[in-house]
């Protein structure tokens, strides 16, 4: 699993939203001022963690965006495969995704180490809640610093 710009800018912005009180709406302007996340950017991401039952949308006057769920039931697990689709390294390993292999049942690379690494993440991402990250944002951490350390594809 590698982390993307948009990965760090759906944290950021759900971490803002985990701040907010329960029912209330705040416009996509108010969550770019925010976090920094420019809106055009931010508004495809949030109509992609709307489509994935992650947050709430409501158009019109005193519309706007809230969590669709309290932030302590939200986990990374489900946030990460909302925006990201499979956690898991390969298909052949993926609970969601997955596709037949027909060396699975022999192949040691993938019952020793490719199944093993996908119950590690998902495990470990279930169990940071949106609270969690809600905590980091009333403490003023700044995810844009994280995008100074994303991987590149050649690295």
């Amino acid at each position: 699993m590698r982390l993307s710009t948009t990965d760090i800018y759906a944290l950021h912005a759900l971490a803002f939203l985990g701040t907010q009180e329960t029912g209330r709406w705040v416009g996509s302007d108010a969550i770019s001022e925010a976090t920094g996340i420019a809106r055009p950017y931010l508004v495809r991401i949030l109509a992609t963690l709307s489509n994935n039952h992650i947050i709430s949308s409501k158009k019109g006057t005193g519309g706007g965006y809230a969590l669709a769920k309290d932030a302590s039931e939200l986990n990374l697990r489900d946030v990460m495969r909302a925006i990201d689709g499979p956690v898991a390294p390969l298909s052949c390993v993926s609970l969601n995704w997955g596709k037949a292999c027909p060396e699975e049942k022999r192949c040691n690379a993938r019952n020793n180490i490719w199944l093993k690494v996908r119950d590690a993440m998902l495990a470990a991402l279930a169990e940071v809640s949106v609270a969690d990250l809600a905590q980091d944002f009333d403490r003023g951490v700044n995810y844009h610093l994280c995008l100074e350390h994303l991987l590149s594809p050649n690295a």
